[in-house]
């Protein structure tokens, strides 16, 4: 079977891409959005394959998976063939609404000849689908093993553009947390953060590293705090579970699903949420203990298999 994907969400798609399919990903000269073609930063199987827009026309595809709305016309532009209607298709939703959930109306809500496929449950409560086939395959993450060492009494926060993206990912919360542990923040867009806060630069360093160096590097930090107050369940929490890394996360979107009791602390409670940072810092045995426990959590739920066993059911049933 040949599927074409984009290359979109480089985490996503690594565990997506590990199916026993060959994989079209379309690739552009300038390699922009629309043709990133294979990643540079994770490691793909060779059973993914770079396709021009060109090349696109004349291949066998057995299945389109698309993940932005202008998808649907660029395939049909791109390959001749019309989602759902000449190959059939899925449209993977991986975020919350951006405006009011009450009232957002999903951009394939009047189609039913192509299955919405939603990352979490919460996606497709928020999400009004209307006539759409929704289902829900929840995140799977590939196991990077226990790295989680703890050596440094620093919380690990990893988000991209933290300054532009403001209190949707939780960045004003930032210097309350600076005073119960110095922050490792990761990810792009970050240079810079300290100041804008108006942080001193070791209470708020950061790093924007290769992909093959950033678990070890957030495994050193003695916890993971997840202060993002709306977005889909971001990956990098798992991430951080799977490490073996303790947690604190506001009680938001689908984080409660992901972190049972014993695997960290999820409140909406600031105070209660800043004594927990302090003491994961102040106790590494309570926090190797909670780590532990949120890494045995997260291999249950959110595996590699169940993940790729939950995409098969999904493929047989779109593309027989």
């Amino acid at each position: 079977m040949n599927i074409l994907v984009w290359h979109v969400h480089g985490s996503w798609l690594t565990s997506f891409v590990q199916g026993p399919y060959t994989f079209l990903v379309p690739v552009t000269p300038d390699h922009g959005p629309d043709g990133l073609g294979r990643a540079r930063t994770w490691r793909w199987p060779d059973t993914v394959r770079e396709a021009t827009p060109g090349e696109l026309r004349d291949a066998p595809i057995d299945l389109m998976v698309l993940q932005r709305p202008h998808e649907i016309e660029l395939a049909h532009r791109w390959t001749g063939r019309r989602p759902g209607v000449d190959v059939p298709a899925v449209y993977v939703e991986h975020n919350c609404p951006d405006a009011s959930a009450v009232d957002t109306r999903h951009p394939l809500a009047d189609r039913t000849d192509v299955t919405l496929v939603h990352v979490t449950h919460f996606n497709r409560l928020m999400w009004d689908n209307g006539r759409a086939p929704a289902a829900v395959i929840e995140h799977g993450v590939i196991d990077p093993g226990p790295l989680w060492t703890g050596e440094e009494p620093r919380a690990a926060v990893v988000v991209n553009e933290p300054v532009r993206r403001g209190r949707t990912t939780g960045t004003d919360l930032l210097p309350v947390f600076a005073r119960a542990a110095p922050l490792d923040v990761f990810g792009m867009g970050t240079a810079g953060l300290a100041d804008r806060l108006g942080l001193p630069p070791d209470r708020c360093r950061t790093r924007d590293l290769p992909q093959g160096e950033l678990h070890p590097a957030m495994a050193r930090c003695r916890l993971y705090l997840h202060p993002v107050r709306w977005t889909s369940l971001g990956l990098s929490l798992l991430e951080a579970m799977f490490l073996g890394m303790p947690v604190v996360a506001l009680d938001a979107t689908e984080v409660r699903e992901a972190v049972p009791d014993g695997a960290g602390v999820v409140s909406n409670r600031i105070d209660v949420l800043e004594d927990a940072v302090r003491r994961f810092i102040a106790d590494p045995a309570y926090a190797r203990a909670t780590g532990e426990a949120a890494r045995a959590a997260v291999q249950a739920r959110y595996g590699e298999r169940r993940f790729r066993d939950d995409w098969e059911r999904l493929i047989k049933e779109v593309t027989r």
